[in-house]
């Protein structure tokens, strides 16, 4: 059973007869009914009332329907109103834009605006490379979306995924001080999505891809980074494939294994999949075996698309063709960016010795995580409730500091590669161990770091040239 969590916080507000135990016995309907109180804010209402505010959290929207009903259940108790914390956070939007000039009298005024902006115009249009100086274009990124596997949804559409790019540009201006702007398309058609961000990009330094369904994703990617001199990054892809090999680096220091050594068994051969792997790969893995719905991807297999067919070409040197329980059988590692409940402990334990469990699926892994730590030596999920978790909030605010900070054009493998190794070394020598192979996504040190091993790969191959770093910016 899920645990209480902060998504699903609500605060009731309540009266209650002010004599006896009534605070308290509301503090015990809530737990009772499985529920935790995280405030209660108690303010006289008349002789013989109080009105007292509770804060929970429930599991869920059903299980918060009923702690409202256990505290209506106390004696004594009036529910006057019912506020839904998450939804009140996102009321009006969660970003807004400003403007980084004072504008108090007519001399800023024309400085800001006609007819002073006409010289800064007449500049760029003479050499469009100052765009990248002169304008917001230096440090923005277009958050781009067609709502068709927003989160763990699916495909809910433009509109339904708008809170979520508005989440994104808002941890892209706390992480790395960058402008990010949703771009919500209302089309899921291919030609239709690279054209329309092909028009857009002049505005942007950089394109994130997000929430956008595979295959079409890989098509789109590949497209617009032929298209633009501005670098195009899907998170689904990168962002998870570099926090992924982070984390796993640290995983095999903990247990003593080296990349190059161990069998891998993969299941998930879509987006995050197949990014994860051709990074492993990348990086140096020698032995992966990947499965999907059908089972293990090998070269023998009649349905296999371009993307399969790749993985088949590149990966199951000894020609697995069974399930996914037949490849995870004797594997060092196990990672999961596929479907919940797949494995079970017995499973696990007839991995290798010193077993390493990255189950990512959410909000359910894989494998259940209570299971995998009685058989694996390290575990990882992708929830905030168990240790070490694989949050792609850790990469992209850093990745795109570095590539705005280097006006990089492109996003390369080595990039993706300093990425990885930038974050695996923030956790020390001496902090490193079974439960923390990955950082908080609140470590100082996250995104300045990572920024400046891409900032430094995009220099060293040419993509970029050096520039102060934009940390502190707006």
């Amino acid at each position: 059973m899920a645990t209480p969590s902060v998504s699903y916080s609500m605060t009731v507000r309540l009266e209650i007869a002010s004599p006896g135990r009534a605070v308290s016995d509301l503090t015990h309907a809530v737990e009772a009914a499985g529920g935790i109180v995280t405030a209660l804010d108690v303010v006289p209402s008349g002789h013989e009332r109080l009105r007292v505010d509770v804060t929970c959290a429930a599991r869920d929207t059903e299980h918060a329907q009923a702690l409202v009903e256990a505290l209506e259940a106390v004696s004594g108790v009036t529910v006057r109103k019912v506020s839904d914390r998450t939804f009140l956070m996102h009321l009006g939007g969660k970003i807004e834009m400003q403007s980084k000039v004072p504008l108090r009298n007519r001399d800023e005024l024309s400085m800001a605006y006609t007819p002073g902006v006409a010289r800064v115009s007449m500049a760029i249009a003479n050499n469009v490379d100052d765009a990248r100086r002169l304008t917001v274009k230096r440090n923005s990124v277009a958050v781009v979306t067609d709502g068709s596997a927003v989160l763990g949804l699916g495909n809910i559409g433009p509109y339904a995924a708008l809170p979520v790019m508005e989440g994104k540009a808002a941890l892209f201006k706390r992480f790395a001080g960058i402008d990010a702007w949703p771009i919500c398309l209302d089309t899921q058609d291919t030609d239709e999505i690279v054209r329309t961000v092909q028009v857009l990009a002049p505005a942007f330094g950089g394109i994130n891809l997000e929430d956008i369904s595979a295959p079409r994703c890989f098509e789109v990617e590949r497209r617009l980074r032929e298209l633009l001199d501005i670098p195009v990054f899907h998170d689904d892809q990168h962002g998870t494939a570099i926090v992924v090999l982070a984390a796993l680096t640290n995983a095999l220091r903990v247990v003593g294994k080296e990349l190059s050594h161990v069998r891998v068994a993969m299941s998930g051969a879509g987006a995050a999949g197949s990014a994860i792997l051709r990074l492993l790969l990348a990086a140096g893995a020698k032995h992966v075996v990947v499965c999907d719905f059908h089972g293990a991807v090998h070269r023998e297999r009649d349905d296999l698309d371009e993307n399969l067919r790749w993985i088949a070409e590149n990966t199951n040197p000894e020609g697995h063709a069974g399930d996914l329980k037949g490849a995870v059988r004797d594997a060092d590692v196990f990672i999961g960016v596929s479907a919940p409940g797949i494995l079970s402990g017995d499973d696990i334990s007839a991995m290798a010795d010193d077993s390493i469990v990255f189950a990512l699926a959410n909000p359910d892994p894989e494998v259940d995580p209570e299971s995998a730590y009685e058989h694996a030596a390290v575990v990882a999920t992708g929830r905030s409730d168990y240790p070490n978790q694989i949050n792609n909030v850790l990469v992209f605010p850093g990745v795109f500091r570095g590539l705005l900070d280097a006006q990089s054009r492109t996003v390369t493998t080595e990039m993706l590669l300093a990425a990885a190794q930038a974050l695996a070394v923030v956790v020390t020598d001496d902090e490193r161990g079974p439960n923390y192979i990955i950082p908080s996504v609140f470590h100082p040190d996250v995104a300045s770091t990572v920024a400046a091993a891409v900032r430094d790969a995009a220099v060293a191959q040419g993509a970029g040239k050096p520039q102060p770093s934009g940390f502190g910016e707006g």
